[in-house]
């Protein structure tokens, strides 16, 4: 046991793993006169970055600036993806516009003469060796269109689709009052290729201060004799605010991984919830020897049992 003044320290760990399907998802690429590029599909943002990561990869696939890569989401007449949740989203909805602009890449390539496999699309250019054309001038007769969907067959069957890490946490629990803080939490994820570091990040950082008020103070109070939820809105039911969460940290592992879409990634915002609750838990048995089973940690569940102060 540690301490640091009246405050008892413990660390703690837990594993993480989360499913990661990978689903049918379709999309619509368009060329216009001027090498602007639009995606169209009917992939939702709920604040996740969905914007972001099918700009980017359209905007490499296309050899454009992300600047000139217009994106058109959430409407039901465009093609249809997978939509948002369940760690689905990024990896499905990135495989379908990878395959649009595979297909819209052929048309282009054929328009402006050059055979298809040895064109490289690279700022707002396509050349093969011997000839650089602008990437616009292939639509300057009319708009190029493809669309296109990638599907998986058995490919569930054959792996298993998941990613992995583990949640390290630190806490602080008090000698007295068994008040418990949090000071340090770390998550390290094995998710595939991160298309986007920063929106995965936060995303992850997200997760985890959910998981922080799982483990610590989120509980919902059923009435069961009337039938109705006691706590029913945020005056009774806590979550947790900035002066809860400490230090957050996340380490991706660098790896892809060729069994999943083509572009070799994997959703990771829920995965980052995952063993935050068990590590919490962990870091507060290796402070005070008491170990409690079940969420949240209050203090009426272990202060009786807290080691008489030095």
């Amino acid at each position: 046991m540690r301490r640091d003044g009246a405050w008892l320290v413990g660390v703690g760990v837990a594993s993480a793993i989360r499913g990661a399907p990978i689903q049918k998802s379709a999309a619509r690429v368009r060329l216009g006169r001027s090498g602007q590029v639009t995606v169209e599909t009917d992939m939702t943002d709920v604040g996740t970055g969905s914007y972001t990561i099918i700009a980017q990869t359209a905007a490499e696939m296309m050899g454009v600036a992300v600047a000139n890569v217009a994106v058109h989401l959430g409407d039901s007449r465009l093609p249809e993806s997978p939509g948002t949740g369940g760690q689905w989203g990024a990896a499905s909805v990135t495989a379908g516009v990878y395959a649009a602009c595979v297909a819209l890449r052929e048309q282009v390539a054929r328009k402006l003469g050059i055979d298809p496999a040895a064109a490289v699309f690279a700022d707002g250019l396509v050349h093969d060796g011997m000839r650089t054309v602008a990437l616009g001038d292939a639509a300057q007769e009319q708009e190029l269109l493809a669309e296109e969907t990638m599907e998986y067959g058995d490919l569930a069957k054959e792996y298993a689709q998941q990613t992995f890490g583990a949640h390290f946490v630190e806490v602080g629990v008090h000698a007295a009052t068994g008040e418990i803080r949090l000071r340090r939490m770390l998550a390290v994820c094995a998710a595939g290729r991160i298309l986007n570091p920063k929106t995965a990040r936060s995303q992850v950082i997200g997760a985890m201060t959910m998981g922080a008020g799982a483990a610590l103070m989120e509980e919902m109070v059923v009435d069961r004799r009337r039938g109705l939820f006691v706590n029913h809105d945020l005056a009774g039911y806590e979550v947790p605010v900035h002066a809860d969460i400490p230090h957050q940290d996340v380490i991706f592992l660098d790896e892809v991984d060729p069994t999943m879409s083509p572009l070799k990634a994997k959703g990771v915002g829920e995965l980052g919830i995952v063993g935050v609750a068990a590590a919490i838990a962990n870091a507060v048995y290796d402070a005070t020897g008491v170990r409690v089973r079940d969420y949240p940690l209050r203090l009426d569940k272990f202060l009786d049992q807290l080691p008489e102060e030095l």
